[in-house]
C-alpha cells in the first residue's frame, strides 16, 4: 500500500514558515515556487493593518522603567537599557527596509517588533 505524500519533504524558509516540496521536483521549479510563496506572504503582510496596542503598552512599560532608573540615579542601567532598545529598534527598522517596506509602514512594523512583546503579559 503506497504511503501518501511519501516523497514530500518539509523545508523552512527564513521567516520560520514551513514549505513542502516533492523531492523529485527540479531545483529550479522548487526555488521559483518558494520565491512565489515568499512574495505572496510579503504582499499579505504589507496589505494587513498594523495593530500597535500591544506595542504602545510595551513602550509605556519601557518609558516608566527608564524614568524610574533616571529618578533613582541608576545612570549606567539607564544607558544600557535605553541603548539596547535603541539598537533593537534600529535593527528592526533596517530589517523592515530590507524586506521592502517604505516610510510609515516600515516605522510601524519596526515599532511593533521592538515593543510588541507586551502582548504576552
Amino acid at each position: 500500500m503506497p504511503v501518501p505524500n511519501a516523497g514530500m519533504v518539509r523545508a523552512g524558509d527564513e521567516g520560520g514558515h514551513d514549505m513542502y516540496f516533492d523531492e523529485n521536483e527540479p531545483q529550479a521549479v522548487r526555488e521559483e515556487r518558494f520565491a512565489a510563496e515568499r512574495d505572496a506572504r510579503r504582499a499579505r503582510r504589507k496589505a494587513a493593518g498594523l495593530d500597535s496596542r500591544e506595542a504602545h503598552l510595551g513602550a509605556a512599560i519601557v518609558a516608566v522603567a527608564l524614568i524610574l532608573l533616571g529618578w533613582f540615579g541608576q545612570w549606567v542601567a539607564l544607558a544600557v537599557v535605553s541603548g539596547v532598545f535603541l539598537l533593537w529598534f534600529a535593527a528592526t527598522l533596517s530589517w523592515t527596509y530590507a524586506d521592502g517596506d517604505q516610510g510609515r509602514h516600515a516605522l510601524q512594523r519596526a515599532y511593533n517588533l521592538t515593543f510588541g512583546w507586551a502582548g504576552g503579559l
